[in-house]
């Protein structure tokens, strides 16, 4: 029982963190600070460190799941490996968006490319990592029966 609290509480840092960096406080930068050219280096600081910070809640959240079992059996359960998935997609959104898109971005910036296709990407990236966490954040917080 302590273990789901935790994992719950992890869970909901993680989501809530990608909420309020993505969703409230990059817009707010560049609603304050008015150029892009400003606002874009620091929005990809706060995206990166989103990025670490996700990460590091991943791996907490999978050391915790690994402990869950079916009854009686040494194998994950169901439930468990499915939240598992949920877990390790969002870390890999993590990881492609800070390795890949990111770079994109600078290069597109620097070079005149396309720089809007990698904000977008960027975006579904993030978006997605939003729902995968949600869906654990759900699945988690569920009543487990006693």
């Amino acid at each position: 029982m302590p273990l789901q609290r935790l994992a719950v509480l992890i869970a909901a840092l993680w989501w809530g963190g990608i909420s309020a960096l993505s969703f409230l406080a990059v817009p707010l930068l560049f609603a304050s600070l008015g150029r892009p050219a400003v606002a874009g280096p620091v929005a990809a600081r706060v995206f990166s460190l989103q990025c670490w910070a996700g990460l590091v809640l991943g791996l907490a959240l999978l050391t915790i799941l690994r402990r869950w079992r079916s009854t009686g059996g040494s194998t994950i359960s169901a439930p468990a490996l499915t939240t598992i998935g949920f877990v390790l997609f969002a870390m890999l959104l993590a990881l492609l968006q800070e390795f890949g898109v990111a770079q994109n971005i600078v290069t597109a910036r620097a070079s005149g490319g396309d720089l809007r296709l990698w904000h977008g990407v960027g975006s579904a990236m993030v978006l997605g990592q939003w729902l995968c966490v949600g869906v654990v954040l759900w699945r988690l917080s569920a009543p487990r029966p006693t």
